[in-house]
Formats: structure tokens, C-alpha cells, sequence
């Protein structure tokens, strides 16, 4: 069932509320995608969803290839942002998917705003990480049974 990003049902939005872990899948530099579990947060008025991570990670190193070959491509198609990314969640019989384009942000702002966010979901806040980024996910769909 495909849901608005920017509108999402009452039911959806608290089921990216809940504490769950979730799965982010980036492409790796072959077009392989890498999967692996993270903490997300849904900000549906600004219509992007948030990872935490190191800057040294798999997932990180695949968006900013990503990033990189987008950049360069850019000329070509202006469309082209960052890496094509999905994050996802279930419980039982219910599940959500947020689809779109991916950037890295180092900004001190940028990942304060995310550490927040992510203490609020997951009921905790993470250890200092000077070595901490946040992955930035531009939504452009949502699909999902909550």
C-alpha cells in the first residue's frame, strides 16, 4: 500500500514513532545492494528520514560513491541527487518502507538535530562519536501496512 511521505496516515506515522530496529539498503559501487540494520527517524514535514552512523562505514562509503558519481553525472541529468537508498521496518504482519535519494551531512547542526531525534525514537541517546555523520534520505515514497 503506497502512503503520501509528506501526509502519512495517523496509523503509519505512529508505527515510524514505535521503537524498532530497521534495515537500510544502499548500492554498493557494483550496483549490489548492502543491507544492514540501523536506528531511523521519519520527519515527515521536511520529508526526509535520518540515519546515525560513523563516517568510516560500509553504508556511508556507498552513499557518498554514490554522492560522487551523481555529482559527476549531474551535468548530464540535473535530476540526480545522491544514492538511491530504502530504509525499512516490520513487526509481525506490519511493515513501512521510505524510499529516496541519500546524502551524507557533517555538520555539527545536522547531526545534533539527528542524535535528538533518534534519542526521542529509540528512548536513549547515543555515546559521543566525534567520528559520527548522519545519512539524510530526501523521501519520494512510502509504502507500507501499519
Amino acid at each position: 500500500m503506497s502512503h503520501d511521505v509528506l501526509n502519512p496516515t495517523p496509523e503509519y506515522l505512529a508505527f515510524w514513532r514505535e521503537r524498532h530496529v530497521c534495515t537500510l539498503t544502499t548500492p554498493r559501487p557494483d550496483g549490489t545492494p548492502h543491507v544492514v540494520p540501523v536506528g531511523v527517524t521519519y520527519d515527515p514535514e521536511a520529508g526526509l528520514a535520518r540515519v546515525i552512523s560513523n563516517k568510516h562505514s560500509k553504508k556511508v562509503r556507498n552513499v557518498l560513491a554514490a554522492q560522487a558519481q551523481a555529482q559527476a553525472q549531474a551535468q548530464a541529468q540535473p535530476s540526480a541527487g545522491g544514492a538511491r537508498v530504502a530504509v525499512c521496518q516490520m513487526e509481525g504482519r506490519r511493515w513501512a518502507t521510505l524510499e529516496g535519494r541519500a546524502v551524507v551531512r557533517t555538520d555539527e547542526a545536522s547531526v545534533a538535530d539527528a542524535v535528538a531525534r533518534y534519542a526521542v525514537r529509540y528512548g536513549r541517546t547515543p555515546s559521543p562519536n566525534p567520528d559520527r555523520v548522519v545519512i539524510e534520505i530526501t523521501l519520494d515514497r512510502a509504502m507500507g501496512r501499519a
